[in-house]
Protein backbone atom coordinates (compact mmCIF):
# COMPACT_ATOMS: atom_id res chain seq x y z
CA UNK A 1 0.00 0.00 0.00
CA UNK A 2 1.04 3.82 -0.82
CA UNK A 3 0.82 6.10 2.28
CA UNK A 4 0.14 10.16 1.61
CA UNK A 5 -0.06 13.01 3.84
CA UNK A 6 -3.47 14.77 2.29
CA UNK A 7 -4.74 18.13 3.30
CA UNK A 8 -8.62 19.06 2.83
CA UNK A 9 -10.69 21.59 0.63
CA UNK A 10 -14.15 20.74 0.06
CA UNK A 11 -16.64 19.17 -2.54
CA UNK A 12 -14.96 18.89 -5.99
CA UNK A 13 -17.30 18.17 -9.07
CA UNK A 14 -14.88 15.50 -9.90
CA UNK A 15 -16.06 12.82 -12.78
CA UNK A 16 -14.96 8.71 -12.19
CA UNK A 17 -15.77 5.26 -13.46
CA UNK A 18 -18.18 3.17 -10.69
CA UNK A 19 -16.53 1.43 -8.42
CA UNK A 20 -16.27 -1.39 -5.77
CA UNK A 21 -16.96 -0.10 -2.49
CA UNK A 22 -14.69 0.44 0.11
CA UNK A 23 -15.59 -3.25 1.88
CA UNK A 24 -15.36 -5.12 -1.48
CA UNK A 25 -12.13 -3.49 -2.10
CA UNK A 26 -10.48 -3.92 1.61
CA UNK A 27 -11.83 -7.51 1.59
CA UNK A 28 -9.88 -8.26 -1.51
CA UNK A 29 -6.49 -6.88 -0.05
CA UNK A 30 -7.38 -8.87 3.30
CA UNK A 31 -7.91 -5.63 5.24
CA UNK A 32 -11.51 -5.72 5.71
CA UNK A 33 -10.84 -6.99 9.17
CA UNK A 34 -8.38 -4.69 10.64
CA UNK A 35 -9.82 -1.87 9.29
CA UNK A 36 -13.65 -2.61 10.92
CA UNK A 37 -11.66 -3.28 14.40
CA UNK A 38 -9.84 0.05 13.94
CA UNK A 39 -13.18 1.78 13.21
CA UNK A 40 -15.59 0.17 15.93
CA UNK A 41 -18.99 1.88 15.77
CA UNK A 42 -18.95 4.77 18.58
CA UNK A 43 -21.92 6.66 18.65
CA UNK A 44 -20.47 9.24 21.80
CA UNK A 45 -19.50 12.28 19.50
CA UNK A 46 -18.38 15.60 20.38
CA UNK A 47 -20.92 16.72 17.50
CA UNK A 48 -24.19 14.54 18.62
CA UNK A 49 -27.28 14.00 16.75
CA UNK A 50 -30.14 16.86 17.48
CA UNK A 51 -33.92 16.75 17.21
CA UNK A 52 -33.65 20.07 14.93
CA UNK A 53 -30.94 18.49 12.85
CA UNK A 54 -32.54 19.08 9.25
CA UNK A 55 -31.80 16.70 6.70
CA UNK A 56 -31.70 17.75 2.87
CA UNK A 57 -31.63 14.99 0.19
CA UNK A 58 -29.21 15.35 -2.68
CA UNK A 59 -29.60 13.27 -5.97
CA UNK A 60 -25.93 12.01 -7.56
CA UNK A 61 -25.99 12.66 -11.68
CA UNK A 62 -23.80 10.63 -12.81
CA UNK A 63 -21.32 11.05 -10.19
CA UNK A 64 -20.59 14.45 -12.11
CA UNK A 65 -22.38 16.77 -8.96
CA UNK A 66 -24.86 16.18 -6.23
CA UNK A 67 -27.61 18.15 -6.56
CA UNK A 68 -30.32 18.94 -4.29
CA UNK A 69 -33.53 21.64 -3.67
CA UNK A 70 -33.70 25.05 -2.40
CA UNK A 71 -37.09 27.89 -3.31
CA UNK A 72 -36.30 31.42 -3.54
CA UNK A 73 -39.08 34.41 -3.34
CA UNK A 74 -42.79 34.55 -2.04
CA UNK A 75 -44.16 32.31 -3.77
CA UNK A 76 -41.42 30.09 -3.76
CA UNK A 77 -39.61 29.66 -7.00
CA UNK A 78 -37.34 26.37 -7.20
CA UNK A 79 -33.97 25.60 -7.88
CA UNK A 80 -31.51 23.15 -8.00
CA UNK A 81 -28.08 23.57 -6.90
CA UNK A 82 -24.84 22.17 -6.12
CA UNK A 83 -23.82 22.64 -2.15
CA UNK A 84 -20.14 23.90 -2.32
CA UNK A 85 -17.81 23.94 0.36
CA UNK A 86 -15.35 25.76 -1.83
CA UNK A 87 -17.51 29.14 -2.20
CA UNK A 88 -19.84 31.00 -0.14
CA UNK A 89 -22.19 32.70 -2.07
CA UNK A 90 -25.41 31.79 -3.17
CA UNK A 91 -26.77 32.73 -6.70
CA UNK A 92 -28.88 31.24 -9.43
CA UNK A 93 -29.88 32.24 -12.94
CA UNK A 94 -32.61 35.34 -13.72
CA UNK A 95 -35.03 36.65 -15.89
CA UNK A 96 -32.34 39.11 -17.25
CA UNK A 97 -29.80 36.81 -17.87
CA UNK A 98 -29.47 35.98 -21.65
CA UNK A 99 -26.98 33.67 -21.78
CA UNK A 100 -27.49 30.06 -23.28
CA UNK A 101 -26.97 27.86 -20.27
CA UNK A 102 -30.43 30.10 -18.62
CA UNK A 103 -32.72 29.24 -21.48
CA UNK A 104 -31.77 25.65 -20.16
CA UNK A 105 -32.31 25.73 -16.96
CA UNK A 106 -34.68 27.65 -13.96
CA UNK A 107 -34.53 31.29 -13.87
CA UNK A 108 -35.77 33.14 -10.95
CA UNK A 109 -37.61 36.41 -11.32
CA UNK A 110 -37.72 39.61 -8.76
CA UNK A 111 -40.61 40.98 -10.51
CA UNK A 112 -42.95 37.96 -9.29
CA UNK A 113 -41.77 38.04 -5.60
CA UNK A 114 -43.34 39.99 -3.09
CA UNK A 115 -40.65 39.57 -0.90
CA UNK A 116 -37.52 40.47 -3.09
CA UNK A 117 -35.18 43.98 -2.50
CA UNK A 118 -33.20 45.30 -5.03
CA UNK A 119 -29.50 45.57 -4.15
CA UNK A 120 -27.83 46.19 -7.65
CA UNK A 121 -24.44 45.86 -6.65
CA UNK A 122 -22.85 43.88 -9.10
CA UNK A 123 -21.12 40.27 -8.77
CA UNK A 124 -18.55 38.53 -10.52
CA UNK A 125 -18.21 34.96 -9.69
CA UNK A 126 -15.32 31.67 -10.98
CA UNK A 127 -16.12 28.86 -10.50
CA UNK A 128 -13.55 25.53 -12.20
CA UNK A 129 -16.96 24.87 -14.10
CA UNK A 130 -17.58 28.09 -15.59
CA UNK A 131 -18.28 31.90 -14.41
CA UNK A 132 -21.16 34.15 -13.51
CA UNK A 133 -21.68 37.63 -13.68
CA UNK A 134 -24.77 39.98 -12.18
CA UNK A 135 -26.10 41.61 -9.34
CA UNK A 136 -27.38 41.05 -6.23
CA UNK A 137 -30.64 40.97 -4.34
CA UNK A 138 -32.23 39.90 -0.80
CA UNK A 139 -35.39 37.73 -0.47
CA UNK A 140 -36.33 34.12 1.23
CA UNK A 141 -34.92 31.47 0.66
CA UNK A 142 -36.09 27.90 1.76
CA UNK A 143 -33.91 24.60 2.20
CA UNK A 144 -36.40 22.32 3.69
CA UNK A 145 -37.96 23.56 6.31
CA UNK A 146 -34.97 26.34 6.93
CA UNK A 147 -36.58 29.61 6.19
CA UNK A 148 -34.50 32.24 5.95
CA UNK A 149 -35.93 35.73 5.00
CA UNK A 150 -33.79 38.46 3.77
CA UNK A 151 -30.88 36.59 2.44
CA UNK A 152 -28.04 38.09 -0.05
CA UNK A 153 -27.96 36.08 -3.55
CA UNK A 154 -26.95 36.26 -6.94
CA UNK A 155 -29.15 37.04 -10.05
CA UNK A 156 -27.11 36.12 -13.00
CA UNK A 157 -27.38 38.36 -16.07
CA UNK A 158 -24.25 36.36 -17.99
CA UNK A 159 -23.10 32.81 -17.65
CA UNK A 160 -20.23 31.27 -19.09
CA UNK A 161 -20.00 27.19 -19.17
CA UNK A 162 -22.50 25.16 -17.45
CA UNK A 163 -24.73 24.96 -20.39
CA UNK A 164 -25.24 21.30 -19.80
CA UNK A 165 -24.55 21.13 -16.23
CA UNK A 166 -26.97 18.93 -13.78
CA UNK A 167 -28.13 21.89 -11.18
CA UNK A 168 -29.33 25.59 -11.88
CA UNK A 169 -27.06 27.47 -9.50
CA UNK A 170 -24.28 27.02 -6.57
CA UNK A 171 -24.83 27.51 -2.72
CA UNK A 172 -21.54 27.99 -1.08
CA UNK A 173 -20.92 26.41 2.50
CA UNK A 174 -17.26 28.09 2.85
CA UNK A 175 -16.25 30.46 5.10
CA UNK A 176 -17.31 34.25 4.92
CA UNK A 177 -14.28 35.31 4.12
CA UNK A 178 -14.92 33.69 0.31
CA UNK A 179 -18.11 35.20 0.09
CA UNK A 180 -19.49 38.86 -1.94
CA UNK A 181 -17.95 41.77 0.17
CA UNK A 182 -20.33 43.00 2.18
CA UNK A 183 -22.86 39.70 2.17
CA UNK A 184 -23.35 36.95 4.93
CA UNK A 185 -22.94 33.37 3.63
CA UNK A 186 -26.80 31.46 4.08
CA UNK A 187 -25.15 29.06 6.78
CA UNK A 188 -23.79 31.72 8.67
CA UNK A 189 -27.26 33.78 8.66
CA UNK A 190 -28.79 30.31 9.74
CA UNK A 191 -26.08 30.21 12.44
CA UNK A 192 -26.74 34.11 13.66
CA UNK A 193 -30.41 33.67 13.60
CA UNK A 194 -30.19 30.24 15.57
CA UNK A 195 -32.36 28.33 12.80
CA UNK A 196 -29.80 25.41 13.13
CA UNK A 197 -28.69 23.78 16.74
CA UNK A 198 -24.88 23.61 15.81
CA UNK A 199 -22.93 25.34 13.47
CA UNK A 200 -22.68 21.79 11.79
CA UNK A 201 -23.02 20.59 8.29
CA UNK A 202 -22.23 17.22 6.84
CA UNK A 203 -22.57 15.42 4.03
CA UNK A 204 -23.14 11.68 2.83
CA UNK A 205 -22.49 10.97 -0.65
CA UNK A 206 -23.53 8.00 -2.12
CA UNK A 207 -21.97 5.77 -5.00
CA UNK A 208 -23.16 3.85 -7.83
CA UNK A 209 -27.13 5.14 -7.14
CA UNK A 210 -28.85 8.17 -7.81
CA UNK A 211 -30.50 8.89 -4.56
CA UNK A 212 -29.60 8.03 -1.14
CA UNK A 213 -27.27 11.57 -0.64
CA UNK A 214 -27.74 13.94 2.40
CA UNK A 215 -26.99 17.44 3.09
CA UNK A 216 -27.11 17.66 7.28
CA UNK A 217 -27.19 21.05 8.48
CA UNK A 218 -26.93 21.28 12.29
CA UNK A 219 -25.79 18.59 13.24
CA UNK A 220 -24.82 14.61 12.19
CA UNK A 221 -26.85 12.06 12.50
CA UNK A 222 -24.51 8.89 12.90
CA UNK A 223 -26.12 6.26 11.33
CA UNK A 224 -24.44 7.30 7.70
CA UNK A 225 -21.07 6.69 9.16
CA UNK A 226 -19.33 3.74 10.54
CA UNK A 227 -16.81 4.26 13.74
CA UNK A 228 -15.76 7.27 15.57
CA UNK A 229 -15.47 10.55 13.75
CA UNK A 230 -11.68 11.35 13.01
CA UNK A 231 -11.13 15.58 13.25
CA UNK A 232 -8.65 17.52 11.48
CA UNK A 233 -7.72 20.97 12.72
CA UNK A 234 -8.64 23.57 9.61
CA UNK A 235 -5.60 24.80 9.22
CA UNK A 236 -6.92 28.28 7.98
CA UNK A 237 -10.33 29.80 8.51
CA UNK A 238 -10.71 30.63 4.76
CA UNK A 239 -11.05 27.16 2.82
CA UNK A 240 -12.04 24.12 4.46
CA UNK A 241 -8.13 22.82 4.07
CA UNK A 242 -4.85 21.53 5.60
CA UNK A 243 -1.66 22.38 4.00
CA UNK A 244 0.79 19.52 2.84
CA UNK A 245 3.66 19.11 0.00
CA UNK A 246 2.63 19.05 -3.38
CA UNK A 247 5.24 17.37 -4.83
CA UNK A 248 2.69 14.89 -3.48
CA UNK A 249 0.45 14.55 -6.47
CA UNK A 250 4.03 13.95 -8.91
CA UNK A 251 5.01 11.03 -7.32
CA UNK A 252 1.78 9.48 -7.38
CA UNK A 253 1.60 9.94 -10.62
CA UNK A 254 5.11 8.24 -11.44
CA UNK A 255 3.92 5.82 -9.14
CA UNK A 256 0.68 4.67 -11.09
CA UNK A 257 2.21 5.50 -14.58
CA UNK A 258 0.73 7.89 -16.11
CA UNK A 259 1.53 10.02 -18.51
CA UNK A 260 0.45 13.50 -20.28
CA UNK A 261 -1.91 13.38 -23.07
CA UNK A 262 -3.40 16.29 -23.60
CA UNK A 263 -3.42 18.23 -20.67
CA UNK A 264 -4.57 14.73 -18.68
CA UNK A 265 -2.52 12.10 -16.65
CA UNK A 266 -3.60 8.63 -18.83
CA UNK A 267 -3.11 5.25 -17.58
CA UNK A 268 -3.70 2.22 -19.33
CA UNK A 269 -7.30 0.96 -18.84
CA UNK A 270 -5.74 -2.70 -18.80
CA UNK A 271 -3.28 -1.77 -15.73
CA UNK A 272 -6.09 -0.45 -13.36
CA UNK A 273 -6.32 -3.69 -11.61
CA UNK A 274 -2.97 -3.84 -11.18
CA UNK A 275 -2.80 -0.10 -9.42
CA UNK A 276 -2.14 -0.37 -5.22
CA UNK A 277 -4.72 1.01 -3.02
CA UNK A 278 -3.20 4.40 -1.98
CA UNK A 279 -3.97 4.87 2.03
CA UNK A 280 -3.96 8.71 2.70
CA UNK A 281 -2.44 9.64 6.15
CA UNK A 282 -4.54 12.40 7.69
CA UNK A 283 -3.67 14.18 11.09
CA UNK A 284 -2.73 10.13 11.63
CA UNK A 285 -5.12 8.07 10.69
CA UNK A 286 -5.36 5.98 7.48
CA UNK A 287 -8.21 6.39 5.10
CA UNK A 288 -7.54 3.38 1.97
CA UNK A 289 -8.79 4.61 -1.43
CA UNK A 290 -8.56 2.07 -4.13
CA UNK A 291 -7.86 2.43 -7.92
CA UNK A 292 -11.52 2.54 -9.05
CA UNK A 293 -11.80 5.73 -7.28
CA UNK A 294 -9.05 7.71 -8.56
CA UNK A 295 -8.71 6.47 -12.07
CA UNK A 296 -11.86 7.63 -14.67
CA UNK A 297 -12.63 6.18 -17.40
CA UNK A 298 -14.35 8.95 -19.81
CA UNK A 299 -16.70 7.97 -22.91
CA UNK A 300 -14.28 6.89 -25.40
CA UNK A 301 -12.92 4.00 -23.19
CA UNK A 302 -9.82 5.72 -22.01
CA UNK A 303 -8.31 5.83 -18.38
CA UNK A 304 -6.68 9.32 -16.29
CA UNK A 305 -5.93 9.66 -13.33
CA UNK A 306 -7.92 11.85 -10.97
CA UNK A 307 -4.81 13.40 -9.16
CA UNK A 308 -4.53 16.94 -10.50
CA UNK A 309 -2.16 19.89 -9.72
CA UNK A 310 1.11 18.88 -8.37
CA UNK A 311 4.32 20.97 -9.23
CA UNK A 312 3.13 21.58 -13.22
CA UNK A 313 0.59 23.88 -12.18
CA UNK A 314 -0.37 24.49 -8.45
CA UNK A 315 2.81 26.58 -8.00
CA UNK A 316 1.56 29.12 -5.52
CA UNK A 317 -0.50 26.60 -3.55
CA UNK A 318 -0.59 23.84 -0.92
CA UNK A 319 -3.44 22.56 -0.49
CA UNK A 320 -5.68 19.70 -2.06
CA UNK A 321 -8.91 19.07 -2.29
CA UNK A 322 -10.76 16.00 -1.31
CA UNK A 323 -13.38 15.67 -3.55
CA UNK A 324 -16.59 13.21 -4.68
CA UNK A 325 -13.64 10.89 -5.15
CA UNK A 326 -12.68 10.65 -1.83
CA UNK A 327 -16.10 11.63 -0.25
CA UNK A 328 -17.99 9.17 -1.19
CA UNK A 329 -15.85 6.48 0.97
CA UNK A 330 -16.06 8.69 4.06
CA UNK A 331 -18.49 10.62 5.70
CA UNK A 332 -17.52 14.11 6.35
CA UNK A 333 -18.16 16.31 9.07
CA UNK A 334 -17.54 20.45 8.96
CA UNK A 335 -17.49 21.88 12.21
CA UNK A 336 -17.00 25.84 12.28
CA UNK A 337 -18.01 25.96 15.49
CA UNK A 338 -14.00 24.24 15.97
CA UNK A 339 -12.58 25.18 12.84
CA UNK A 340 -12.19 21.56 12.40
CA UNK A 341 -13.18 18.53 10.07
CA UNK A 342 -14.42 14.80 10.97
CA UNK A 343 -14.31 11.79 8.49
CA UNK A 344 -15.16 8.35 9.11
CA UNK A 345 -15.95 5.24 6.80
CA UNK A 346 -19.17 6.05 5.46
CA UNK A 347 -21.91 2.98 5.50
Amino acid sequence: MTYVKMALLGIAQIPLTKMKTMRETLREKNLLTNFLLNNNDDRSQNVAHDPKLSLHPLRNYLDLAYVGNISIGTPPQQFKVVFDTGSADLWVPSTYCDSVPCYTHNVFNPHVSTTFRLSGMPVDLTYGSGRMVGFLGYDTVRIGKLIDMGQPFGLSKSQYGMEHAPFDGILGLGYPSLATQGTTPIFDTLKRRSLIPQPVFAFYLSSQKENGSMLMLGGVDHSYHKGKLQWIPVSQPHYWQITMNRRVVTALRRLIGARLVDNEYAVSCSYVARLPTIVFSINGNNYPLPPQAYIRKNLRGQCFSNFGGGTENMSHSETWILGDVFLRLYFSVYDRGNNRVGLAPAV
